[in-house]
């Protein structure tokens, strides 16, 4: 990488953490199987997994936590998510909520997702109008995939638009806590939880429940 480069590497960076520009990550992780009827029963498992998002908090070692929560605001254990729930996020060694609104639910014969949002708290649980409770803004979106390609599982994790929320009226008060996450905690945190998730939506590691 030339100087050029470097520079203008440099300033995107800067950018970014002016909450001006923003970035896009792909975390993924395979499986191969020894025939196609063993690859298909990995993937009704993995649609299991993926779905059931509070069991992501059972991921061994250090690990965010994950609650689902209805499109009222109650804590739910359902199995499966649908458009208009939310899911809270507590980075581990923390106690900050970050919030995500459920904005698309996808099954195919191989292949399911579902994709998220930042957003501000469910209605039901404050009396104020809220800012977006993320550390992103609400442009960025992350998708949750699984897929069997003949013999392959594989899990992804698909981030885009990743613009930190720390301008305007959006981010409130959580400006420089926003910053600090993005670029902080949750930048170091994030190849790890993102890599430990996708593993376990391939079965090459379990959840500790």
């Amino acid at each position: 990488m030339g100087l050029k480069d470097l520079i203008n590497k440099a300033k995107k960076e800067v950018k970014v953490l002016q909450g001006e520009e923003s970035k896009d990550k792909l975390f993924s992780n395979e499986n191969e199987f020894p025939d196609t009827a063993t690859a298909k029963e990995a993937f009704e498992r993995a649609k299991k997994k993926l779905f059931d998002v509070n069991l992501w908090s059972d991921l061994e070692g250090i690990n965010s936590t994950f609650e689902l929560y209805d499109d009222h605001g109650r804590r739910t254990t359902e199995p499966m998510p649908k458009v208009g729930y939310y899911v809270r996020i507590i980075l581990p060694g923390t106690d900050i909520e970050n919030w995500v609104n459920i904005s698309d639910v996808q099954v195919q014969e191989n292949m399911a997702q579902f994709t998220v949002h930042p957003s501000e708290k469910p209605a039901p649980l404050t009396t104020e109008d809220e800012v977006v409770q993320h550390f992103f803004t609400k442009e960025a979106s992350s998708i949750f995939r699984v897929v069997r390609e003949g013999n392959v599982l594989k899990g992804f994790e698909i981030g885009k638009n990743e613009i930190i929320n720390n301008q305007g009226e959006e981010a409130g008060d959580r400006k420089m806590l926003n910053t600090m996450i993005a670029e902080g905690g949750w930048a170091g945190f994030q190849d790890l939880q993102w890599e430990k998730l996708t593993r376990y939506l391939v079965h090459l590691e379990e959840a500790d429940h």
